[in-house]
Order: structure tokens, then C-alpha cells, then sequence
């Protein structure tokens, strides 16, 4: 038998997840991203949950080309565009579109030689000040692209930095907005902007396209709970009990002996740890459930196993179901006691962990 430790992606849930998205912006168009490997769901599964999207939207090269010999037809969007001028022949033969976000992706279009249309997504720095062109320059970038004969369609795209942040003083994203309206006005294109925390929060922001992930896997950008927003959770860690000890008064658990028992306490040991994607840094207390009952961790999370507190739990034994995030347990709110997203605890499970479907 394989090692009980299996993660469950529920198709349905994806699919139910796209449906919010899409009301929350009914004269949108939807581009469902997919990097990291559809957020560490599978890039397969994460195709199959969203066929009802407009678009695709990834990172990742050959990734775009596996959605394509999978059989995805509609468009597939390269969110950081292309990184050398090889890369553009794989562009055209799969029929992707590209972020352009830089001068030198400009200078490669200008010198490819292409032949083909290219649809191109012109990428604003409106603040945030990663990849994108400043407004100030962003006009220039777009006659010259315009001037490249074989570039098709331009959408005009921007990325908010604090769509989940309201009060966030540094960034509003209604000055983002204005800066990126006021550097595209006149300009023809599509426009594309909000990312899931713009979708849910700020419907007055969506334009041609969204762009939303997270949302999409049953998480959020922050603030309030997935439940609140109607999302359901897609990835469901679970494990067993593998083994149990009984402790006593001043006992230690675990490496460095971070915790030590102060009453007589029953110990059960999970078959799961931090070379599966669950976060070493978890502190005591991080709830994880055993045959249906909330409990926390004891100890330091290990390779291969956490340990957590069975005394609250009659009748638990070597054998015992436990969830450690997905259903009856929000990815957040695990993701918020360990002080990490659950964006990062879905992207880090780990290739040895069992993946089913359901």
C-alpha cells in the first residue's frame, strides 16, 4: 500500500470556482491562470476545470505548449511574454499570445523576422514596479509595437499590487486605475486588469479581460475567508494517523524539543511533513483535523511526519483520518498560523505526495 498521504483536486470545485469568478465580471472576458501547474492542482486538471474560460494564462513555455498538444484551442497567454528570440518561433507554432513588458522583447519582435501575427499584451508598470513599462514611457512602447508589422492585436494590461488592501495608503488601487487609464486614453486595444482580489472586490475595475488565480483554487488574496466569497476549496491534503505515544508531565516532542508536555497528553504522528509541501515553520497549534475534530500541532514539523495533540479526540488511533487543509479546513487559514498564503502552500506540494481526482 502506498504511504496514506494522498491529495484530492476536486474538478467540480474548480469549475464551480470559475462560475464566481465569471459573475463578478459579466461583460468580461475570463483568462484563467494556470502557472505554477494550474497553482500545483496539475496543468491537466487545471485545463479540464476551466474549459468553460475565455483563455488560459501561464508562465511557464513549455507549459503553453502542453496545453496545446492536450488539445486546448481557445487563446493561451504568456503572462511574462518570452525570454530569448528562439522562443518566438515556439510563439507562433503553438499560437500563443505574449506579454510585452520590456524593450528589449520589442527589439526581438522588431529583429525576428516574423512572418505570422502575434497578438501582444503591452504590460503597464502603474506602480507596482515589477515588469511593465512606466506611463510616462507606455505610449512610446505602443506606437513602436504598432509599427511591427507582423504584431496584431495590442491589449493594454496592467497589475495591481493591493486590490485586496483598500486602505493600503502607499498603492490605492483606484491610483493605479488612474494612472493607467490616463497613459492609455485614445490608445485602440482591449484593456485587461484585475487579478482575483480586483474581481471580488472591485467590480468597478474590470475591464475587457480578468485575470483571476487564486480565487479559481478556492483561495483568497487575503482578508475575508473563501466561504464568505462563495468559493470552494479544490485541493484536499489528507493523511492518517500513523502511530501514537502517551506523554507525560515535562515529556519533549519532536526535534529541538520545542514543546514540552505540561499535563499527561496522547501524541499522534501524521504521515506527512515538510518534504510533502506542509510548511516546516508551523507553529504549535496550527489546526489539523483528526476523525472530525479540530487539534493542533505539537512540536516541530519534521521530513516526513508531524505531531499533533490527540487528547481532546476519544477513540483516536493508528488509522484515523486527518485533513490538514482543504475541506472543513480553509488552505488559509493553515496558510495564516504557519505565517505563509496558501498560495504557497498549494504551489509546494511536493511530487512525491499521491494526487486523485474527484
Amino acid at each position: 500500500m502506498p504511504r496514506p498521504l494522498v491529495a484530492t483536486i476536486d474538478i467540480a470545485a474548480l469549475q464551480f470556482n470559475l462560475a464566481v469568478a465569471q459573475r463578478c465580471a459579466p461583460h468580461s472576458k475570463t483568462w484563467a491562470v494556470v502557472k505554477a501547474n494550474a497553482y500545483g492542482h496539475g496543468l491537466a486538471r487545471g485545463m479540464r476545470g476551466f474549459a468553460a474560460a475565455d483563455g488560459l494564462g501561464l508562465i511557464e513555455l513549455d507549459g503553453a505548449v502542453r496545453l496545446r498538444e492536450m488539445g486546448w484551442q481557445k487563446p493561451v497567454l504568456l503572462l511574462e511574454g518570452f525570454f530569448e528570440p528562439v522562443d518566438l518561433k515556439t510563439v507562433i507554432d503553438y499560437r500563443l499570445e505574449t506579454a510585452i513588458h520590456s524593450i528589449e522583447q520589442i527589439e526581438m519582435l522588431e529583429k525576428g523576422g516574423i512572418k505570422s501575427p502575434v497578438d501582444v499584451h503591452l504590460k503597464m508598470n502603474s506602480g507596482m514596479n515589477r515588469l511593465g513599462f512606466k506611463p510616462d514611457a507606455f505610449r512610446a512602447a505602443y506606437v513602436r509595437l504598432r509599427a511591427i508589422d507582423a504584431v496584431r492585436h495590442i491589449t493594454l494590461m496592467t497589475h495591481f499590487a493591493n486590490a485586496d488592501d483598500a486602505a493600503n495608503p502607499a498603492l490605492p488601487l483606484q491610483e493605479q486605475v488612474r494612472r493607467f487609464n490616463g497613459a492609455t486614453e485614445g490608445l485602440a486595444g482591449q484593456r485587461s486588469l484585475s487579478n482575483s482580489a480586483a474581481d471580488l472586490l472591485h467590480p468597478e475595475a474590470a475591464a475587457d479581460w480578468v485575470r483571476p488565480g487564486i480565487m479559481l483554487y478556492g483561495g483568497t488574496p487575503g482578508g475575508r475567508s473563501a466561504a464568505e466569497f462563495g468559493l470552494r476549496p479544490a485541493m484536499t491534503l489528507a493523511s492518517k494517523i500513523i502511530g501514537i505515544q502517551d506523554v507525560s508531565i515535562g515529556d519533549a516532542i519532536g526535534y529541538g524539543s520545542r514543546f514540552v508536555a505540561g499535563k499527561p497528553m496522547k501524541i499522534g504522528v501524521i504521515a506527512c511533513g515538510y518534504a510533502d509541501g506542509y510548511p516546516r515553520h508551523a507553529p504549535n497549534g496550527t489546526p489539523v483535523i483528526v476523525d472530525g475534530v479540530r487539534t493542533g500541532i505539537v512540536g516541530r514539523v519534521s521530513m516526513d511526519m508531524i505531531t499533533v495533540d490527540l487528547t481532546p479526540i476519544a477513540g483516536a488511533r493508528v488509522g484515523s483520518a486527518v485533513t490538514l487543509w482543504g475541506d472543513d479546513l480553509p488552505i488559509d487559514e493553515v496558510a495564516h498560523a504557519a505565517g505563509t498564503i496558501g498560495y504557497e502552500l498549494m504551489c509546494g506540494l511536493a511530487s512525491r505526495v499521491q494526487v486523485v481526482e474527484r
